[in-house]
């Protein structure tokens, strides 16, 4: 009799010691899975707090740029709309004339930190916009030929003072529309100093070509 309760407790043996390296194996993947889970969600909360700081960050750049646009809004030398800044003709240039007035320069001068503020890591750039009335360029002005020529001019000379005054030069290029995109009527005084102006525009920078990616000209 002892004999057989002797062969039958050593049977059980192996079956416990199976058991417990199966309860440890699956000990050790629960810790695994508790280390991956505790992993994942680490990296989210930093994640989600270094997206809060950037947003923080460009709410305070956007808050300094409407703060300097204050002024000049309230005076209505320049307008804000769908991000666009329009600067009146009338306060950046004289008639047919493509040299800042006074006026015009110090008015780039209080917007050039700001915007270069704005810009800061963001993946955009300023288009630059020169924008003229239909009247034919002035009679006599033989250093434009229309008013292409004109509102290219006018929007290099704003390109460049900006830069000058610290938006950096990668970041701003200048465009013409002459007198194309109007924004009144060009039938009266007043609709035609609107069309005089000249805009700021945040657009998307221009992703750099993937290593040995030919550019759109085939050179």
């Amino acid at each position: 009799m002892s004999d057989e309760l002797e062969v039958d407790g050593g049977s059980h043996a192996p079956i416990w010691a199976a058991f417990g390296d199966l309860m440890s194996v699956l000990l050790g993947a629960f810790v695994l899975i508790l280390v991956g889970v505790v992993a994942v969600q680490l990296e989210l909360s930093q994640r989600l707090d270094q997206e809060v700081k950037q947003r923080q960050a460009e709410a305070k750049r956007l808050q300094t740029l409407e703060q300097a646009l204050a002024g000049p809004l309230a005076a209505g030398r320049v307008t804000l709309v769908d991000g666009r800044i329009g600067i009146s003709g009338n306060v950046l240039f004289a008639l047919s004339s493509d040299q800042l007035q006074p006026e015009g320069k110090e008015l780039l001068r209080s917007l050039a930190a700001p915007l270069a503020a704005y810009l800061g890591s963001r993946e955009k750039i300023l288009m630059v916009s020169g924008f003229t009335d239909d009247a034919p360029v002035r009679e006599g002005n033989r250093r434009f030929a229309d008013n292409w020529e004109l509102s290219a001019q006018r929007s290099l000379t704003v390109t460049r003072t900006l830069i000058a005054d610290g938006v950096p030069a990668d970041a701003v290029f200048a465009a013409a529309f002459g007198s194309e995109q109007p924004v009144s009527s060009n039938a009266s005084e007043d609709g035609r100093a609107r069309n005089r102006r000249v805009e700021i525009a945040p657009i998307p920078k221009p992703k750099a070509a993937a290593p040995g990616e030919k550019s759109g000209d085939g050179s």
